[in-house]
């Protein structure tokens, strides 16, 4: 009897442990909205990508409030000088937001956040010799979205916003700060457990 009990109150713990979390899969669109100027008539831009961008979410327990890791893949940018193709970086793009989730009467879910990101250096190709590590502020907008037939599952739609300006070294030993600061807008499915 003791031991049915302990496995009755194991189980219920562990479903109330995992009930307050969520697992998002979406792609990314990641647009660049900065020029950086290094010299007179030199402009050098990141160029826009698409990305696998993951995240888990942990919901606080009667409240509207949850916290959300961004884990995407490593992403790749081309450096455009003048609109060429000169160089390419590869960086990690971890961020945490904490987020506000408008409840309603509806199966739409509004929520904001307002968070911290990061750009995590993986790799540089051509003329940018090293890229630092950078850290920045992130927003955050969105909604899910959950069907009537589903229990657990829905799909959301969201934009963040992230400052990021890594500091660039280029082969020839020109520094500067390239400003990427990138809208990303993702489409994906949700599911909590």
């Amino acid at each position: 009897m003791l031991k049915q009990a302990i496995i009755i109150a194991l189980m219920g713990i562990s479903s109330a442990t995992f009930a307050d979390w969520q697992v998002k899969v979406g792609a990314s669109a990641i647009a660049s909205t900065n020029d950086t100027v290094i010299a007179p008539g030199a402009v050098v831009k990141a160029d826009n990508e698409i990305a696998f961008t993951p995240s888990v979410e942990y919901f606080f327990a009667d409240t509207p409030f949850s916290a959300e890791l961004l884990l995407a893949t490593p992403v790749n940018h081309d450096i455009l000088l003048n609109g060429t193709n000169v160089a390419k970086i590869k960086h990690l793009p971890p961020t945490i937001t904490a987020k506000y989730n408008f409840k309603n009467m509806t199966r739409f879910t509004p929520y904001v956040g307002l968070g911290g990101t990061a750009f995590i250096a993986w790799d540089e190709e051509g003329v940018a010799k090293d890229v630092k590590e950078a850290f920045g502020v992130a927003g955050q907008l969105g909604f899910n979205f959950q069907p009537a037939d589903a229990k657990n599952w829905g799909v959301y739609v969201d934009v963040r916003y992230a400052k990021l300006s890594p500091e660039v070294t280029l082969v020839d030993g020109t520094k500067f700060d390239l400003d990427i600061d990138p809208i990303v807008y993702t489409l994906g499915y949700s599911f909590k457990f």
